[in-house]
C-alpha cells in the first residue's frame, strides 16, 4: 500500500451525498487530513499530480470512500458534471470505511 502524504489536498466526491459530507469529513480528519486540505470536487477545477482524490463508494448507497491518487492529468473540454475531471488518471491507493 502506498504511503499517503496528509499535507496533500484531497478532492472529496460526494456523488450528490451531500448528506454525508460531514461524516466522509470526519473519517478523512481521523486519518490524519486537516479541514484545510479537504476539497468538495467541483467539475471546473482538478487536482495536482500527486494530490488525493476521495470517493464515497459505491453509490448511490457508499458504505466507504475509496482514496485515489492523481497520476497524470491531460487538458479536456469538461464533460457534464465530470468536467475537467475527465482528463485525470488516478491510481487506487486506500479505502476507509464510513
Amino acid at each position: 500500500m502506498t504511503e499517503i502524504d496528509t499535507g496533500k489536498d484531497i478532492y472529496l466526491f460526494l456523488h450528490g451525498r451531500m448528506d454525508l459530507k460531514e461524516k466522509a469529513n470526519n473519517a478523512l480528519t481521523s486519518k490524519g487530513f486537516t479541514t484545510e486540505k479537504i476539497m468538495t470536487a467541483m467539475p471546473n477545477k482538478v487536482g495536482n499530480v500527486g494530490d488525493y482524490m476521495a470517493m464515497l463508494w459505491m453509490p448511490p448507497n457508499p458504505d466507504h470512500i475509496k482514496i485515489q491518487q492523481i497520476t497524470k492529468i491531460e487538458k479536456v473540454e469538461p464533460e457534464g458534471m465530470i468536467g475537467l475531471w475527465k482528463g485525470v488518471s488516478k491510481e487506487d491507493i486506500s479505502t476507509i470505511p464510513l
